[in-house]
């Protein structure tokens, strides 16, 4: 039989559109297409014994699968032995240039750079301080020697992203990043929606078709954290929509040393990390993941399935 010409074409049109149309990142990564994807990502390892001891019982305990190292920290030593003993943990870098709390401080990793650190050879408090007093250059020599001294230590870097989300905040800092995960061939915490995206889509048209951009990043604010963490991040997960998202949060124990390190800082704070950690490894949040059929899923996954390729 044949066709009209006119639905010939619009025949073939449809179906050239369907053909051309790109694969979903549920799609690629070998997930039905509407499937709610979703990393559970907990920052800040390294920074203390605390922070590393909750995260990593969350590995083990809970639902946490995803984490990044600050590779300039007093206590980066022990995650990457950690990272060592456990070849297959999802470890990234959570590339930093900040050393925000009152008493408890680290400096640059590369040596004394003027741009990069304060009078006392601490990295500044604040991300402004860093976008008035960084070069460029100065920045990508810190990263450089952050990334070989993880190399060194024995970390497989699964993925790369930013404390205090210094690097989403400027596009050429955000384009370095881009960069050294093209060369690690690891993928960039980059994502559509979410704190920093603005950045994000000043630099669309610099993408390659092999760099992952995730449909949201959420993380939670002071207000859900005066509200409740567990149910906000109850909501969080109830309203979860397909694709890819990744949930930032931050595991450790309210004790001492936490405390300490985090004296009059109740934001992000040691109680703020306690309920991170109480929610991750609850029952409510296991139960909510089965009921709302979210696949878990790594940045290791998606660089070895993806940005390896």
């Amino acid at each position: 039989m044949r066709l009209p010409s006119a639905l010939f074409v619009l025949a073939m049109t449809a179906a050239c559109s369907a053909f051309s149309q790109p694969a979903s990142l549920p799609e690629r990564l070998g997930y039905p297409k509407g499937t709610k994807l979703l990393i559970v990502h907990a920052d800040d390892l390294g920074v203390a014994h605390s922070e590393n001891k909750a995260s990593t019982a969350a590995f083990d305990r809970g639902m946490v699968n995803s984490a990044s190292i600050m590779v300039p920290t007093p206590w980066f030593a022990e995650i990457a032995s950690y990272a060592r003993a456990n070849p297959n943990a999802d470890l990234g870098l959570h590339l930093t240039l900040t050393s925000e709390w009152k008493y408890y401080k680290w400096g640059p990793v590369s040596g004394r750079q003027k741009g990069l650190q304060n009078a006392q050879g601490y990295m500044f408090e604040s991300v402004d301080s860093v976008y008035m007093s960084a070069s460029l250059a100065e920045v990508e020599t810190e990263l450089r020697g952050q990334i070989s001294k993880a190399q060194n230590a024995g970390i497989d870097i699964t993925h790369l992203d930013s404390h205090m989300g210094t690097l989403f905040g400027r596009p050429d800092y955000l384009k370095l990043m881009i960069t050294l995960g093209r060369e690690l061939k690891v993928p960039v915490m980059l994502f559509k929606n979410g704190p920093g995206s603005v950045s994000f889509h000043k630099l669309e048209s610099f993408l390659a078709s092999n760099d992952i951009v995730a449909d949201t990043v959420v993380t939670a604010n002071p207000d859900n954290f005066r509200k409740g963490m567990a149910e906000y991040y109850s909501s969080v997960l109830n309203g979860l929509k397909p694709g890819l998202t990744v949930l930032l949060i931050h595991t450790a124990y309210d004790d001492e040393e936490m405390q300490a390190i985090t004296v009059d800082h109740p934001d992000w704070g040691a109680t703020w990390r306690q309920a991170d950690y109480n929610f991750f490894t609850s029952d409510r949040c296991k139960s909510i993941l089965q009921q709302q059929k979210i696949q878990l899923v790594t940045w290791r996954e998606i660089r070895d399935k993806l940005s390896r390729k």
